[in-house]
């Protein structure tokens, strides 16, 4: 497995990151689907904590919905 990123919450804050259930509403996907997309590279995901919880970040999000 490769992780993109693992960054403190500190850094969380201050990237404006939402969560993967956020992300999928706002792009009308399955969270299964944006796991997917994290492993082709179509979509990185930050991982953080001990559980490797994904994040992304909202203008990522908004690229995305833009196209």
């Amino acid at each position: 497995m490769s992780y993109t990123y693992i960054y403190t919450m500190k850094t969380i804050k201050s990237t404006k990151t939402i969560r993967i259930s956020e992300a999928a509403a706002l792009l009308g996907v399955n969270p299964m689907t944006l796991r997917r997309w994290d492993q082709s590279g179509h979509l990185k995901a930050i991982r953080i904590g001990p559980r490797k919880d994904r994040r992304y970040k909202k203008e990522d999000i908004l690229k995305l919905l833009k196209k």
